[in-house]
């Protein structure tokens, strides 16, 4: 595994970076800003607005940023949510110990929820709160079989397409497709012409809002 380095970003939030590749799990410009608003304001509330029971998949647990904010919606609105999470590279317990997302968060009181997020045993799950359920499967999405219409929303959070191609192409759009079901979407921070290119080649409808800090935009995917 790539070594990785705590990074503190530009809204006080952290980050890992990679030397090797040169490359940042998140915005430099704000992890905390970038995931609310790539994932939980153009993801999980526009989802919300119609389901008070939502599957979600994402492809990239990381650092555990997206998870944890989504945690906190359901507990606010009190709607119930169902989390698939996929990480090959799960972080180290000096990793994740070294993280200030509850603070962030919530003032510390999701620092267990957070902590149990990363420890559970790789395809267990557990309700972590009254309102999240969490599973998380430590393997590629490439390796991984999706029942069909199980997934309400994707977060689309796997590492820039110059480093892993392989998420990126119709190959894995087109299984994310079909592991969606009609009305669901696919919120990403990539806006590449190849991205979008490959999300409507398997049918996908492509909308493009503004991104977060100095990103132009983002991509928001669409089965109908």
């Amino acid at each position: 595994m790539l070594k990785r380095v705590i990074k503190t970003t530009g809204d006080g939030s952290q980050t890992l970076y990679l030397p090797d590749w040169k490359e940042h799990y998140h915005s430099v410009h704000g992890a905390l800003a970038e995931s609310h608003h790539v994932f939980i304001q153009h993801g999980l509330e526009r989802v919300a607005k119609r389901l008070s029971h939502i599957s979600i998949l994402e492809v990239g647990f990381g650092t555990g940023l997206n998870a944890l904010l989504s945690m906190d919606f359901a507990e606010r609105k009190s709607i119930r949510l169902s989390y698939h999470a996929l990480e090959p590279f799960p972080l180290s317990d000096e990793e994740v110990a070294g993280l200030r997302h509850p603070d962030m968060v919530s003032g510390e009181s999701y620092s267990t929820a957070f902590l149990r997020m990363h420890q559970l045993i790789a395809g267990t799950g557990e309700r972590i709160t009254p309102f999240f359920e969490f599973v998380k499967w430590q393997q590629k999405l490439e390796d991984t079989v999706f029942d069909p219409d199980c997934y309400d929303l994707v977060y689309h959070d796997a590492f820039a397409p110059q480093f892993q191609p392989q998420l990126w192409d119709e190959a894995a759009f087109g299984e994310l497709y079909k592991a969606l079901r009609t009305g669901g979407v696919l919120t990403t921070y990539s806006a590449k012409g190849s991205v979008k290119r490959a999300l409507r080649a398997c049918g996908f409808s492509i909308e493009h809002p503004p991104g977060p800090a100095v990103k132009r935009e983002i991509t928001v995917a669409l089965k109908q």
